[in-house]
């Protein structure tokens, strides 16, 4: 069945090409597209365009498919479209013409609009639960191993004292930008598309301002061009939100992969985390950090993909929208998988804890000996060249101990200070409106 079938039959061919991957796609956002046309016609009923007791009928309808979307038996047939129409297909083979009432003052335009914003808002909500939870084992690690000394490198040679305290912790704090990110996606998305029909309103005497409060939106996309243009640019912003959790944890498996080899020796896996070889028995593979690693590149070039489909599209609708489900939708399920494992990786590493008693490492600690010296009056000039003269003569010593105070360093971590703005952009996002609204809508 197709909404907008007038008597003629496409090419079997066309007809496969033109739906795609739509159906597949569009089995996620089942759940969404039903709580939308509940609230749809909601309005309906409250402007005139629908009966008390056929929005009644319609709700007792619509609430059992959404119980079976939620329960994943929601199916959408060979010969239907895609969820919208199966959905008004489901509701009039059930009440008849009533059911052929749900799609007034509705194009397919802002309910696919709709549909993405609303399962946008889910994902990105379990998503940023998923980031607290790698956050929270970062803090943790961080603070029991901040006495634990590592090197840090700069250009990948041994530069000064690091820790793992400061290792773990400098992951976390980003994680704390990255929700910054997060944040801006989400508030772009949580406003409401709906009304804007096929990207340029309707005579229909809609109320889009009751769609938007029963929906939990804080606001509404006002003008009902743009509205129409916010399709990919909600994706893409999320993406590029997605793009910056990537980047943190991907450089982060990076460094797994480096700590783990033999030549640095810095942190062990239990050995039920790696993969061995075929040929070399005394292989165990940190595989989880190479593709931890692959994942997040790739999840990285996701947002540029969209921009490519949308980049040169004038305003209003057009089919090269329909990709854009295909690169986004498979997005948040690819980056929790990546936090899942990331924070199983972290909250089961060995820190190896004598890395520092390695002679190799005994010139990071020559800024140490230089301001050592320039707190005892030497001018720092000088005692950099005393201190880089005695390295060249292969003299170099120390054997003093680490007083770094301020903050942020080896002994002022700031856990504190990084959790509080964590919590502060958590605390914006509203997910308690969204998810009250919704569970009303519902009962």
């Amino acid at each position: 069945m197709k909404l907008w079938d007038k008597g003629f039959s496409v090419d079997e061919k066309i007809d496969r090409f033109t739906v795609g991957l739509d159906r597949e796609m569009d089995l996620h956002l089942a759940p969404f597209d039903i709580l939308g046309t509940m609230a749809h016609i909601t309005m309906l009923e409250t402007v005139g365009l629908l009966e008390k007791s056929e929005l009644q009928q319609l709700c007792t309808e619509l609430k059992s498919l959404y119980a079976t979307a939620c329960e994943g038996r929601f199916a959408i047939e060979d010969d239907v479209e895609d969820v919208h129409s199966q959905v008004e297909l489901m509701l009039t083979r059930k009440l008849g013409d009533i059911g052929k009432k749900v799609h007034t003052g509705r194009s397919r335009n802002d309910q696919v609009l709709l549909d993405i914003k609303l399962y946008s808002r889910a994902r990105i909500e379990q998503t940023v639960g998923k980031m607290l939870g790698l956050f929270a084992a970062l803090q943790r690690r961080s603070e029991e191993t901040k006495d634990v000394l590592i090197p840090g490198y700069t250009h990948l040679q041994v530069a000064m004292p690091s820790s793992f305290g400061l290792w773990f912790g400098a992951y976390a704090e980003s994680l704390a930008d990255d929700m910054l990110m997060m944040q801006a996606a989400w508030k772009v998305t949580n406003q409401n598309p709906l009304g804007a029909a096929a990207g340029y309103g309707s005579s229909a005497p809609l109320n889009r301002t009751l769609t938007t409060r029963l929906l939990g939106f804080d606001d509404l996309n006002y003008n009902v061009v743009y509205a129409q243009m916010g399709r990919g640019k909600t994706e893409r912003l999320i993406a590029f939100a997605l793009a910056s959790v990537a980047e943190t944890i991907g450089r982060m498996a990076v460094d797994g992969c480096l700590y783990t080899s033999q030549n640095f020796g810095f942190i062990r896996l239990p050995k039920a985390m790696t993969t061995g070889s075929s040929i070399m028995p005394h292989k165990k593979n940190p595989d989880v950090f190479e593709l931890i690693r692959a994942h997040c590149n790739k999840i990285q070039g996701a947002a540029n993909t969209i921009r490519l489909i949308t980049g040169n599209l004038p305003s209003g609708y057009f089919r090269d929208m329909q990709i854009i489900k295909e690169v986004f939708i498979p997005l948040f399920a690819e980056i929790d998988d990546c936090i899942d494992i990331a924070t199983y990786a972290i909250e089961n590493m060995e820190v190896v804890r004598d890395v520092m008693s390695d002679p190799r490492y005994k010139l990071a600690f020559s800024v140490e000996e230089v301001n050592h010296l320039a707190a005892q009056g030497v001018p720092f000039r000088d005692a950099y060249r005393q201190v880089g003269m005695a390295i060249e003569r292969g003299e170099f010593e120390y054997h003093g101990t680490l007083h770094h105070t301020h903050e942020g360093s080896i002994g002022n971590l700031c856990t504190d200070r990084i959790r509080a703005k964590m919590d502060g952009v958590v605390a914006g996002f509203g997910f308690d409106k969204v998810n009250k609204a919704i569970d009303s809508l519902i009962k």
